[in-house]
């Protein structure tokens, strides 16, 4: 999902769960379902939802032997209100969207699906005189999407490592994936942070190489994306389900690589969520002042 809207998705979301979370639902899950309702959060039409993800869903079908439907959402904050009123019961997020609905629903992380050379990266022009993420202060700095993990959070995250207040140390511009390269291409900014894979595009498109534009801080891996359950699910079958899915992640890999926009998992992993792994995001907010989205 393009995550300039991010921030607004998640208000509207924290107002609808504070609406409904007094609501009582006695419709509790003792067996294993009939049906399980899968959404994601970076698919805002239905004909995409399908197009991208059908594979997956049957492969997912098969693995878990119980039916599995699509429920299209028209934003993350429908994806994650749906989950807090039980109209989802699976839901694919990324790590940023994971630490929001963790903090205001009880869903429970099932899977993380790791991305291969998921890392942000901070790059400068040739001949920079900026060796570091140190040395950005006071200089200007492109990054994506509000809300993005590798192209606002983990970019941000790295400042925060090399002692600078991402707030008021230097001036941080939101331009989204292609305005923050062709204005880091223009020289209009000091530098560059984004997705290591953005970086690989950027040289490829432009015929580059490290040299042309040197990377001054990188990230470790992010966390995973993830996916996530309903906690009206039994537990002993969630476990049941958490096995299935490990046990059988080459097949479900591929399918989920299938996609036009999926191609990003090919090579991924499914492993284990842990939720501590995603302190990474929580720290982040917590300095650039959205700590309320991450408050229980």
């Amino acid at each position: 999902m393009k995550r300039r809207n991010f921030i607004g998705y998640t208000l509207l979301f924290i107002t609808s769960c504070s609406a409904t979370t007094n609501n009582t639902n006695n419709w509790e899950i003792e067996n294993k379902p009939e049906i399980l309702r899968l959404a994601v959060t970076d698919v805002v039409e239905a004909g995409k939802l399908e197009r991208d993800y059908e594979a997956f869903r049957a492969a997912l079908e098969a693995v878990l032997a119980t039916k599995i439907e699509f429920f299209p959402v028209d934003s993350f904050a429908m994806a994650a209100a749906a989950l807090q009123l039980n109209q989802v019961d699976l839901l694919l997020a990324g790590p940023s969207e994971y630490v929001v609905i963790n903090a205001r629903t009880n869903a429970i992380p099932l899977i993380g699906v790791t991305r291969p050379n998921y890392r942000s990266v901070i790059a400068v022009p040739a001949g920079s005189p900026i060796k570091s993420a140190a040395q950005l202060q006071g200089k200007t700095l492109a990054l994506s999407d509000i809300g993005s993990t590798s192209g606002h959070l983990g970019p941000t995250k790295l400042l925060m490592e090399a002692g600078l207040d991402p707030k008021s140390d230097l001036k941080i511009l939101m331009l989204g994936d292609d305005g923050s390269l062709e204005n880091f291409k223009q020289g209009k900014v000091d530098a560059w942070g984004g997705s290591a894979v953005d970086y690989e595009y950027l040289l490829e498109t432009e015929g580059a190489s490290k040299n042309d534009f040197p990377i001054v801080a990188k990230t470790d891996l992010l966390p995973s994306d993830v996916i996530i359950v309903s906690h009206k699910l039994d537990s002993q079958v969630v476990e049941e389900y958490k096995n299935l899915i490990v046990n059988n992640q080459d097949k479900l890999i591929t399918a989920l690589a299938k996609g036009e926009s999926t191609k990003k998992y090919q090579g991924s992993k499914l492993v284990a969520a842990n939720d501590s792994d995603y302190d990474l995001i929580r720290d982040v907010y917590q300095a650039i002042g959205e700590g309320d989205l991450i408050a229980p």
